[in-house]
């Protein structure tokens, strides 16, 4: 764990072909600015991967971008996990615009993430929220896309895929507002069940972390704010990734066609 820790503060090495995938496909999509600069694979894993090596070469001959062996020490020494199956990306940044107006999707759902205090749970959050079909994600300027490693190997991809942009939650909300969404917070003071709102697009959803939660300044601006009721007697609450998860597909189950 403490090597885990130590790569937190900035971390571009992706690791395995689940995050490579991801990083090739946002970047040719356009969603995502980031570049892989060299592809690292274990030499003892060379016949067991051709497959996947055979793709890395294709692309890295488009591309222009570096395919080298090396030793599983290296790799290893390299990775923040252990789930990389002998495959890593040294990779760029990626730029993330502040939010502004004529941003935002027309009948779009938007998911703002406030405070998570942990990359994996950040990227479980952005993992689901994907899948059940969010448009982007607004992160406030304090967020874990430092350690883009991390994030994308536990959000399998989806980090990379989401169209991301930065921006404080008072001026998110104002944008959002003008661009024709309701506004929508998980919280429970005055709040009503998330299983009878009206959560339809274009909305945009707002989840606070589980220490600081969403500002009052914030939940004075919603239109709705929303509880997740249990299905037992239940003192504790959920992580502010679970939440996440049950808020968007609960979206998704009102919006669906």
């Amino acid at each position: 764990m403490l090597k885990e820790e130590s790569r937190f503060g900035e971390s571009t090495v992706f690791e395995g072909m689940t995050s490579l995938r991801a990083v090739l496909d946002a970047h040719e999509s356009g969603i995502s600015d980031r570049k892989i600069l060299r592809v690292l694979y274990d030499s003892t894993k060379e016949k067991s991967k051709e497959k996947e090596l055979g793709y890395i070469r294709r692309k890295a001959q488009a591309l222009g971008f570096a395919v080298q062996s090396c030793s599983t020490e290296e790799i290893d020494a390299l990775a923040t996990g252990n789930s990389h199956g002998g495959i890593i990306a040294e990779c760029t940044g990626r730029s993330i615009p502040s939010l502004g107006d004529g941003m935002l999707p027309q009948d779009g759902f938007v998911v703002m993430i406030e405070g998570i205090e942990d990359p994996y749970n950040f990227g479980y959050a952005l993992r689901t929220i994907y899948a059940a079909g969010a448009d982007a994600v607004i992160l406030t300027p304090r967020n874990w896309m430092s350690a883009a490693g991390v994030v994308c190997r536990s959000s399998a991809g989806a980090s990379e895929l989401l169209p991301l942009f930065i921006g404080e939650p008072p001026e998110a909300v104002d944008i959002a507002r003008r661009t024709g969404y309701k506004i929508v917070c998980a919280g429970i003071r005055d709040s009503v069940s998330a299983f009878d709102a009206d959560l339809r697009r274009p909305l945009l959803l707002i989840v606070g972390g589980e220490k600081r939660g969403i500002s009052r300044a914030v939940l004075d601006k919603a239109d709705t704010i929303v509880r997740l009721d249990y299905g037992r007697e239940f003192r504790g609450s959920l992580s502010a990734a679970s939440a996440a998860s049950v808020l968007a597909y609960e979206v998704l189950r009102q919006n669906r066609t």
